[in-house]
């Protein structure tokens, strides 16, 4: 069956469906958000929302803060465990830290994470000796420990509360339990299948050991914790009435979130906040839309500039260094003197 599904796959990537899907589904997501905002914003009145925003107590938005903070601290745990399980232990967690949260925000915002967020990394891995496969290493087993989180998330939180799905989905909630059943046995057999004994994907140079069960539920641990830290920052920004508990906005949040990486739009813009406003439709939209800009100013705005700043400030840092031993190098070596650079050309035949 796994050889009949790895010929599959070949046929699939030498004929590049999979990429032409990919741009049909990302395209329709995209078409579907703008009709869904089209029809739910209009009658919005701007001024509400700006009300909404200023009347949000600073309590709210300094907890929302502190767990946005909480979550971009979990994504550093992303790439210090992917990074050492391809085999690089040197590398500091201070390294780890800064390539994930600045990969990660750069990614969330400018779009096409894999490749944006793999450019960041790069950048800063490289100074530690790796190389561009190793960075696709440590992007691929990064992005694995985010969808097993984002799938035990969704299979364990729609299996309690299906009607939150079905807002979104508008699939009656006995099929949105099933389909979380579904989500629950296959992240099991993953577990099991990897736990039985070491296995690899990829091919030469790309090749790729999965981690094994008991790092692959660290792996799930990390998922859940860093996207629940997100949830309880969107949960504290919603309106307060109705009180729909914080399960039913974690799994709305959660597939906001997804549909807004299927898209590839920046930040999800668009998608994800088409996704908030049907699945959450049950609170003013007004308080709703001024939640949602607060959250985005919070989770994608502020953690951009600071990846900005912090970037430049390494360039310049490293640039600085550089020159300094550079000009050291000068100082040892500073080449042979005029006057022996003179009586050589005239050896040579040169003039004066």
């Amino acid at each position: 069956m796994l050889e009949a599904i790895r010929r599959a796959m070949t046929l699939l990537r030498q004929k590049q469906i999979l990429h032409k899907l990919g741009v049909v589904i990302s395209v329709a997501v995209i078409g579907i958000a703008c009709y869904v905002l089209y029809h739910m914003l209009r009658g919005i009145d701007t001024n509400e929302v700006i009300e909404a925003i200023k009347s949000t107590e600073p309590r709210q938005i300094a907890m929302a803060a502190l767990f946005v903070a909480a979550g971009y601290f979990t994504l550093t745990f992303y790439d210090l465990f992917a990074v050492r399980a391809i085999g690089h232990s040197h590398v500091p967690y201070r390294i780890n830290a800064l390539a994930a949260f600045t990969s990660y925000s750069i990614g969330h915002n400018v779009g096409a994470s894999v490749f944006t967020g793999g450019a960041v990394r790069y950048r800063i891995y490289s100074a530690y000796g790796l190389n561009a496969i190793d960075v696709a290493k440590i992007c691929f087993l990064a992005g694995l420990t985010f969808w097993l989180g984002n799938a035990a998330v969704l299979g364990l939180g729609i299996s309690y509360h299906p009607e939150a799905a079905a807002a979104i989905d508008q699939l009656p909630p006995w099929l949105n339990r099933t389909i979380a059943m579904m989500i629950i046995v296959a992240l099991v057999a993953y577990v099991v299948w990897v736990w039985t004994q070491p296995r690899v994907v990829g091919r030469g140079p790309w090749t790729v050991v999965l981690p094994g069960g008991p790092l692959t539920l660290l792996q799930i641990a990390i998922g859940i914790i860093d996207l629940g830290f997100c949830a309880l920052a969107m949960y504290v920004l919603v309106p307060d009435e109705p009180n729909l508990g914080f399960v039913v906005v974690a799994v709305i949040f959660v597939s906001a979130t997804l549909l807004g990486f299927a898209s590839h739009s920046p930040g999800g813009l668009g998608v994800f906040d088409a996704a908030m406003l049907v699945g959450l439709w049950q609170m003013d939209r007004e308080e709703l839309l001024g939640g949602m800009l607060l959250f985005r100013v919070l989770y994608y705005l502020s953690p951009f500039v600071i990846s900005v700043i912090l970037l430049t400030f390494r360039e310049v840092i490293i640039g600085a260094r550089s020159k300094r031993l550079q000009q050291a190098a000068l100082k040892l070596d500073p080449g042979p003197p005029p006057e022996a650079a003179y009586v050589r050309k005239r050896s040579d035949g040169g003039g004066a």
